[in-house]
């Protein structure tokens, strides 16, 4: 047995899923190393803490935000090692250890029960009631069910689903419409509506926030219409923002439908001297199993600058 073995399955033993042998062994080595017997310690005093903490009843929507707001924050944030991995990152017990069901669900309703308190704590406490009120508003809701332009093109009629309907009426000018069409382009089980809320958003491209929820459409939606529709609101930030470039680029690469490749090839064409999209395009040319997207591939490169 080794400092390794043991960290990796401190949490194991704390919640009672190593077997009496491992356990025995376990304690042994924690009494001659001191660096484990601290950190077992630590992992005790944490475990502790967690069993104090009041277990909340949230609603479905707010559990699937925090996951994916929480997913977005791990991704964005460089990673630790060690025993400070698994204080901050609770999905690297998942990832360093084998747990066993019981031992995974005990940890996800505690941990998470836990930081979702935490957070409404902070919350209500740090943040001006007017702002408390729309997000607890914004969690209610459980998803978009239709959404309606009027004549003109700005005024929108959104229904939501809640525990009853709801409609809320407003311009495309307005954060709160604006919000909420984000949310229906993102998690929206109905494509049609997804579609709609994309069709609405490109008129707002120079919002940040707007542009990185077109590029999730892009990247991530399963309709190839609404992927297309995000990449038409895009092509005009492909030569300033490398981030929908790169998204692009993705999209010609990775696309399983040819026509959002041959949208991405097209939108590439105001960049086809940067060297990653030539070298893209060069390897399409040669083995893609398209021919149309081998043809404009060699089309698009044979109008390429040389470059020396």
């Amino acid at each position: 047995m080794n400092c390794d073995w043991v960290r990796e399955n401190i949490a194991l033993y704390l919640y009672n899923e190593l077997a009496d042998d491992a356990r025995h062994e376990l304690e042994q080595h924690a009494a001659r190393c001191g660096h484990c017997a601290a950190e077992l310690a630590e992992m005790r005093r944490f475990q502790e803490q967690m069993s104090l903490r009041p277990m909340l009843e949230v609603t479905p929507n707010l559990l699937a935000a925090s996951r994916m707001q929480l997913q977005e924050a791990l991704e964005s944030t460089e990673q630790v090692r060690g025993w400070q991995s698994l204080f901050f990152d609770p999905w690297a017990w998942l990832r360093q250890a084998r747990f066993s069901p019981a031992l995974a669900a005990v940890i996800f309703i505690a941990g998470f029960g836990g930081g979702i308190g935490a957070t409404y704590r902070a919350m209500m406490n740090h943040i001006p009631s007017n702002i408390v009120q729309e997000q607890h508003q914004e969690a209610s809701i459980s998803g978009i069910r239709n959404i309606i332009t009027k004549p003109g093109g700005k005024e929108v009629q959104i229904e939501l689903e809640k525990t009853l309907p709801e409609q809320v009426q407003g311009s495309i000018d307005d954060p709160n419409i604006q919000n909420l069409l984000m949310l229906a382009a993102r998690s929206n089980i109905n494509s049609g509506v997804r579609m709609d809320s994309v069709d609405l958003l490109k008129q707002k491209p120079d919002d940040g926030r707007i542009r990185e929820s077109l590029i999730f459409s892009l990247r991530y939606d399963s309709n190839p219409g609404v992927r297309l529709k995000a990449l038409e609101a895009l092509n005009g930030y492909v030569k300033q923002d490398i981030r929908v470039r790169n998204a692009v680029l993705e999209a010609l690469l990775n696309d399983n439908n040819p026509g959002v490749r041959t949208g991405a090839i097209k939108a590439l064409e105001q960049v086809r001297a940067d060297s990653s999209v030539r070298q893209a395009l060069q390897e399409l040319a040669k083995e893609d199993p398209n021919e149309f997207i081998r043809t404009e591939s060699k089309r698009v490169l044979a109008s390429c600058p040389e470059i020396d």
